[in-house]
This record gives structure tokens, sequence and C-alpha cells, in this order.
């Protein structure tokens, strides 16, 4: 969920997204048929728009897709039956969806023959996917890892927005975008494993004593 969902304004949203989870638990939608619909969606969308070159159409769909990340969420809590498959299913479906949207703009982006962007494109895709990666395997060695600049809600931000001015015709944008991305996201890696180090090298310091 983005951090700005988590300040005060977050309990209005939540009033309309609870409402609308109550509707969809009503005629026997589950939180896990939200997420994998959502994410069909955002890799349909992906590839048949996004890297078609229709990028506004596709930054439409993508978005409104994104809120299965709060309609899933709410409908588990509404019901409750939160479980960590269902965080699992979650988490797994948020790394397709977001592979899929970087891999479509680097497709339409090396067809337009615009090579650095294309590698820009590829470079936040897979230092997106680190930021993830290295905060569950962390996690998983018992150190708390959710620190960071660019967490993922930051970078679907950052490339809703390099995508709606490039659709928009400013010059670069998706170049300029995906580059401040993959920077922020490598840096974001970068902090994730000091983190780490530092909460497993004291555990074992506290082991050792």
């Amino acid at each position: 969920m983005a951090k700005f969902l988590r300040t005060s304004g977050r309990a209005g949203v939540r009033r309309y997204v609870d409402a609308a989870a109550k509707v969809l638990i009503s005629v026997g939608v589950s939180a896990n048929a939200v997420t994998v619909t959502g994410t069909a969606v955002v890799v349909g969308a992906s590839i048949l728009l996004l890297a078609q070159g229709h990028l506004l159409a596709g930054l439409v769909v993508v978005a409104l897709s994104v809120l299965t990340d709060m309609l899933d969420g709410a409908i588990a809590r509404v019901k409750g039956t939160t479980s960590r498959f269902g965080a699992l299913l979650d988490s797994t479906c948020d790394r397709l969806a977001d592979g899929a949207i970087f891999a479509g703009l680097a497709y339409w982006l090396l067809a337009e023959g615009r090579g650095l962007g294309c590698a820009l494109a590829l470079w936040a895709l897979v230092s997106s996917q680190m930021v993830s990666y290295v905060k569950a395997r962390a996690e998983s060695l018992g150190a708390e890892c959710n620190v960071g600049i660019a967490e993922r809600p930051e970078r679907l931000i950052i490339a809703a927005v390099a995508v709606l001015l490039e659709g928009l015709g400013v010059p670069w944008a998706l170049e300029f975008g995906m580059g401040l991305l993959a920077v922020l996201a490598s840096i974001t890696v970068v902090q994730r494993l000091a983190r780490a180090h530092t909460v497993l090298a004291a555990s074992e310091e506290r082991v050792d004593a």
C-alpha cells in the first residue's frame, strides 16, 4: 500500500474501498480472485497497449488495475480471511505485474529504435525486482528490511508520470523516467543490503556472546 495511503487521509479512502469489498463479497468474489484478475489485466495491458505504443490507454488500464492492491486486502480484512498464502500470492503477482509493465515499455522503446531507453527500462525492471528480493531474502534470515527511498508505490508513480509525459509528447520522458527509477531502485537495494548487514551482524554478535 502506498505510503500516502497510510496517512490520515487513508480513513476516507478505506471507507469506499471497504464498501466496494462488501459488494464483491456479496457476489462471491474472493481476495485471491481479485489479485489474480488484476494482475492478468496489467499483463494484458502491458502486452497489448504499452508494448504497442498505446501509452495513455495502457496507463489508464494499469492505473485502474492497481486499485486491486487495495481491494484484495479489503476483501480479506472484511471477511477476516487473511492468510499467509494470500500474502504470498499478492507479492508474487506484484512482481509479475511490475515485470510486465517494464518489459512492455522496453519492447516498445526497442521497436522505436530507442536503445538507451530500452536499456534503462530493463535496468529498472531488474533493480525493481531486486528491491523486493533483498527484502524477502533478508526477512527469511530474520532481518527486518522495510527501508529504502524507492519502494513499490514510489516506483509505480515514477513510471506512471514518465509514461504520461511520454504520451503527451514530452521528449525523452521515458528515458529520463526509467533512468531515474533505475537509479533510485538500485540505491534502495544498497540501503536494504546495508540494513540487513547491520541487523544480521548484531544478531550474530548476540549469539556469540
